[in-house]
């Protein structure tokens, strides 16, 4: 405690704080690798000579008492020497027979495995992937690790199947640990709990993680900082605390353990409460933060609004390009024409603004998905002129009768790029609406009284799109911080967080 203040002042002067890095990052990044290379030897040794069968169960005598000390130890060795040189923990762990899963949370860092130290090594969940990374992968051996495949339906049932094999195992397996929010968030608020953990229907240890530190160097969260800044701003302060509580252990109802959604719901709420921050409904769908409104997932941040953004910054006003898109009918093009019809020069914005926009087998996009999204940017349209043209470019012709109706994949299009929809939850929301109609498509007048009309999705495109008062020409983005904003619409507030894809 008396050396505190002189560390403030050394971390309150920008100079000062450099040169201290300078000094202290690198032989720490340099030792820490080290200590990550020597821990394979023990990784390896435990595994060696096993056959697949006979690592389906727990490895137990001297391969359990030797690698498992050893590779604690050094772990610890590492986190030290990158900083972390104090782990102080509140609460008392329960054993695997009181809770057979961990669940921590908030998951902010790649730095957040230094929870597993006063976990004893649980066992834990990673992507298939990760076998492949020198020494993680032989770690992760070593920790007999869940391993699950984010694009193999199949392994997803697998894991499934094991963790409530082990999950129900009598204590005959170590506690297994998830990271519930599956992905990183910035510490501001709990992002929706998948309920993976919770599948079981076994009671539930939480586990609580703070960064008590005057500056917040370990974040890593999206579109933040990289993995090599975060590290090296954290090497270079002169201590960094980790602060680990463990709560009472969750005993679910009959209703939770029959229904993993609701049982991550509120462990997430009680996890919440304890951290003094909002829980919220928002979650990561690919590499883009989603919230849930009513029966419909919509980003946080659509890609129009980066789209938007983009052209902006290359000098472009989207009322000045004659788009031409026919109705109802696609017409695919490539970079080239697509550079063409927006006047764009630079190869880079190109790119960029071309990868908003989805591209079939040839690598190329339907001009009518660039005439829509053109039209949401211009704001020289109000919203009941923007969801006509949405209709006119995407309904179909009826195979009987007269009209036009908008079908499935029409409809989830104009979702995707006006709200950042994913196309299954459009698709699901779609055959709701119909539901009451003899066909399988909207009419004008349906689709313009879901938009404009319905209390709550009416209030989301008047969020996401442009007020009818925004002159043309102008860029009117919403803040996504802001009352009436997406984030206020679902269940509570909060600052929209930076994550990044774990």
């Amino acid at each position: 405690r008396n050396h505190l203040p002189a560390l403030n002042d050394i971390l309150s002067h920008p100079l000062q704080f450099c040169l201290l890095g300078a000094l202290l990052a690198p032989i720490r990044v340099l030792l820490a690798f080290i200590v990550l290379f020597l821990l394979w030897p023990f990784a390896w040794l435990q595994v060696a000579g096993l056959t697949e069968e006979q690592l389906q169960e727990p490895i137990t005598g001297w391969r359990k008492t030797v690698c498992h000390n050893g590779v604690l130890g050094l772990s610890r060795l590492l986190f030290f020497l990158l900083g972390f040189l104090r782990i102080r923990v509140r609460g008392q762990r329960a054993s695997r027979l009181q809770a057979p899963v961990l669940v921590a949370a908030p998951h902010s860092t790649f730095f957040d495995p230094i929870v597993l130290l006063p976990c004893d090594l649980p066992k834990v969940v990673s992507r298939a992937e990760n076998l492949s990374v020198p020494v993680i992968g032989a770690l992760l051996r070593f920790n007999q690790a869940i391993l699950v495949s984010r694009h193999d339906p199949a392994s997803r049932r697998r894991v499934v199947e094991e963790v409530r094999r082990r999950a129900t195992s009598g204590g005959k397996w170590p506690q297994v640990l998830f990271f519930p929010e599956g992905t990183c968030s910035n510490k501001k608020a709990l992002l929706k709990f998948k309920p993976g953990a919770f599948i079981a229907g076994v009671p539930v240890q939480p586990v609580l993680i703070r960064y008590p530190n005057s500056l917040d160097t370990t974040s890593w969260a999206w579109r933040g900082p990289g993995v090599l800044k975060v590290l090296w701003l954290t090497a270079s302060q002169p201590c960094s605390i980790v602060d680990v509580e463990f709560l009472p252990v969750y005993q679910p109802s009959l209703e939770e353990s029959k229904d993993p959604t609701l049982y991550a719901n509120n462990v997430q709420k009680v996890m919440a409460q304890a951290l003094g921050i909002p829980a919220t409904e928002c979650e990561f769908v690919g590499s883009l933060p989603m919230i849930v409104v009513g029966r419909l997932k919509v980003a946080l941040e659509p890609q129009l609004w980066e789209l938007g953004k983009v052209l902006r910054k290359a000098g472009l006003s989207p009322g000045c390009v004659d788009t031409g898109a026919e109705p109802s009918r696609s017409r695919m093009i490539g970079q080239e024409e697509f550079a063409r019809q927006l006047q764009l020069s630079d190869p880079q914005t190109v790119a960029g603004a071309f990868s908003y926009f989805q591209q079939d087998a040839k690598g190329l996009v339907d001009f009518r998905d660039v005439a829509l999204a053109l039209a949401a940017l211009d704001g020289g349209r109000n919203l009941e002129e923007l969801t006509r043209l949405a209709f006119e470019l995407f309904a179909e012709d009826q195979a009987e009768g007269p009209g036009r109706l908008l079908y499935r994949d029409g409809f989830s299009t104009i979702l995707h790029l006006l709200l950042g929809s994913p196309r299954p939850a459009a698709t699901t929301l779609h055959a709701e609406l119909c539901q009451e109609a003899p066909s399988q498509g909207l009419s004008l007048c349906q689709f313009q009284n879901f938009s404009l009309h319905d209390p709550l999705y009416g209030k989301l495109f008047s969020t996401y799109l442009r007020p009818t008062h925004t002159p043309r020409g102008t860029s009117q983005i919403p803040n996504a911080t802001s009352p009436g904003s997406p984030t206020a619409l679902a269940n509570g507030t909060m600052q929209a967080p930076k994550q990044k894809d774990d």
